[in-house]
């Protein structure tokens, strides 16, 4: 049996809360920094408005709103970049390691298992190859918008430097799979192949794998690294199944159909009415090229987004040539320290995304008053915020001709209400004759017929209908994983997390030993690009692999003190920004208009810019795994 021999001191997880991290002495600023323009708005009507335009999106059913893809409406996760048939024996030996994914998350942390030593290793993914979202997110457009010098994750490990500022998903699933073949994670590999279930063998102090290829593997450790965004989401629109013309999800882009490829050329879609729901990130990249090819493109919208300028270039061979040893890392850190606003001599990344969090901290900045109460900086940061979104929607009304659909076009929510996207053809597309703006005024469309899609009472006849619809986010972890796992004396982590996630450091959870998560966000550290932290994470887990394996550990299990400790952290932090997020038009960020405390404890980690990777780099350099139940 795996009856703990120690318990190693829990640490105390108190952070000092770092309440108005975007602060900084006027001293501090770089001279080049953009200044601060006359307020030219109504306040007071701007907060009326975007209060207003919140009320009209708000729904009592929430997350629940949408539809999970299963039953009648699997299809929508066919696998359309394989060919059918594929089959296998089934496997039934003992590894050290088994990865769940094979996303950024599962290569990263099979990378640095391999860095640390740690050969027996297998990963299982139910696409035909690596690169997660990116494996099936390949519709017409898609491209990354975080820079890719930083966004692509162990470039100078890899020896690739991308080849634009911003790259094509196309280049990013081929720099996924070069990660596969640089550390060898083909040979340990198996695709097209879902987990059902892992359980926890007591006796024997190892996870039994099972797969819908009747696998039954062993492993020593088990690693769920599924992603943030795995699941694609249906809306729960009436008569949804009664559609009859051509319909799939975004994230399965049917080019079989279509035509074309991700560069566009659709041909398929020459003379079709085409319709597409959804106005969120997939979209804004999707709908140029649907547009140039379709007959007819209606683009359905309940939420517009904001669309800033996204600048492009081709990489500078002399700047690559002109860096030194170790400049990757220094480059993410610089980002991250900066969009979480913190203070650096120089902005090495220079983009849509800094530019935001520069323009917030100058709101504060410019106001003379020596009076730093939390009040009063909460006004000039919500002015300063006020002021860049203005930009925003001035940006829509220079490129959109018609004045109804520009304004329909016009976010009125605070910047981080939603994603930021960034795009120079999106707002242009609807100037195009053949493209109309169906906007639903919040309320989302009416209805599905046979024929097409109802708004306000008026039917839009379509040949196709495109789901731009998203991926879940809120629901259970084990919803989204497609399978449930099993901990001490079989209770379901459904039911551990039922009232919400509880882990420390958003890697493992009390009573599921030697199970790691890679969650990116949840209970982990804020971050804008999300495979900064993927890295940081699978770090620290190939660390906690190594050191139960060199000492010859059964099991490693984060303490239930701990965990409560670092629960109670998360939620001091959530506390503080609620009011932020309860004033927020519905999205996915908070739980689509209804934070609670189970939102609230999902959260992140809200410290100063680098505190959390600083609390793993301490954790590690004191080597006594503090907080954890050791057998």
């Amino acid at each position: 049996m795996c009856v703990p021999t120690r318990v190693a001191t829990s640490s105390t997880f108190y952070i000092e809360p770092i309440v108005f991290k975007m602060i900084f002495k006027r001293e501090q600023m770089s001279t080049d920094a953009p200044t601060s323009t006359t307020t030219s708005f109504n306040p007071a009507a701007l907060r009326a408005k975007y209060d207003a335009e919140r009320d009209k999106r708000l729904r009592d059913d929430a997350n629940d709103q949408y539809i999970q893809i299963k039953g009648d409406y699997a299809h929508y996760l066919d696998d359309p970049y394989v060919e059918p048939g594929f089959e296998r024996e089934p496997l039934t030996d003992e590894v050290e390691v088994v990865i769940i994914g094979g996303g950024f998350g599962g290569l990263l942390t099979g990378a640095r298992l391999r860095d640390e030593g740690v050969e027996d290793i297998r990963i299982i993914d139910s696409a035909g190859d690596f690169g997660g979202t990116w494996y099936w997110n390949r519709y017409p457009g898609v491209a990354c918008d975080i820079e890719s010098y930083i966004y692509l994750p162990l470039l100078e490990e890899t020896g690739h430097m991308p080849q634009q500022k911003y790259v094509t998903g196309e280049e990013i699933l081929e720099h996924c799979q070069l990660i596969g073949r640089t550390y060898h994670l083909y040979r340990d590999v198996c695709f097209q192949t879902k987990v059902t279930e892992v359980r926890w063998d007591d006796d024997a102090c190892r996870w039994i794998i099972s797969t819908d290829r009747a696998d039954r593997i062993k492993a020593h450790f088990i690693c769920n690294a599924l992603g943030v965004l795995n699941m694609p989401k249906l809306p729960g629109i009436e008569g949804i199944e009664d559609f009859k013309g051509h319909t799939f999800h975004a994230s399965r882009w049917d080019y079989a159909y279509t035509g074309g490829n991700a560069d566009g050329g659709l041909d398929g879609l020459e003379g079709k009415r085409v319709g597409i729901i959804g106005t969120g990130a997939t979209a804004v990249q999707c709908v140029p090229h649907v547009g140039e090819s379709a007959g007819e493109l209606y683009v359905f919208q309940r939420t517009p987004s904001s669309i800033d300028v996204k600048n492009n270039e081709l990489t500078d061979p002399e700047w690559v040539e002109s860096l030194e040893p170790g400049w990757h890392q220094e480059r993410m850190d610089n980002f991250q320290i900066l969009t979480a606003g913190g203070f650096q001599k120089e902005d090495q990344v220079n983009d849509g995304w800094t530019d935001i969090i520069r323009k917030l901290m100058l709101g504060v900045q410019d106001n003379q008053s020596d009076d730093l109460s939390p009040n009063v900086i909460a006004r000039n940061m919500e002015l300063a915020d006020y002021e860049k979104m203005e930009q925003i929607r001035a940006r829509v009304e220079a490129l959109v001709d018609d004045k109804e659909t520009a304004e329909a076009l016009k976010p009125y929510y605070r910047q981080f209400c939603k994603r930021p996207c960034f795009h120079n053809e999106y707002l242009p597309t609807f100037n195009r004759d053949n493209v109309t703006l169906v906007d639903t005024k919040g309320k989302g469309v009416e209805r599905i017929t046979e024929n097409g899609v109802v708004v306000d009472g008026k039917e839009y006849e379509l040949d196709c209908l495109i789901y731009a619809s998203g991926f879940e986010v809120g629901t259970s972890y084990t919803r989204r994983g497609g399978y449930e796992i099993y901990g001490k004396d079989g209770q379901s982590l459904t039911d551990r997390w039922g009232d919400g996630v509880r882990t420390l450091h958003g890697m493992q959870a009390h009573g599921f030993p030697n199970c790691f998560f890679v969650m990116s966000i949840t209970q982990s550290g804020f971050t804008v690009n999300f495979t900064h932290m993927l890295g940081e994470t699978g770090k620290h887990l190939a660390y906690l692999v190594k050191t139960a394996i060199d000492r010859k550990l059964s099991s490693i299990e984060v303490s239930e003190e701990a965990e409560a400790e670092w629960v109670d952290t998360i939620l001091s932090f959530a506390n503080r920004s609620g009011g932020f997020q309860q004033g927020c038009t519905p999205s996915y960020y908070n739980n689509e208009g209804k934070p609670g405390e189970i939102s609230r404890q999902n959260g992140f980690f809200l410290g100063a810019p680098m505190e959390f990777m600083d609390l793993l780099e301490d954790f590690r350099k004191d080597g006594t795994l503090k907080g954890m139940t050791l057998v």
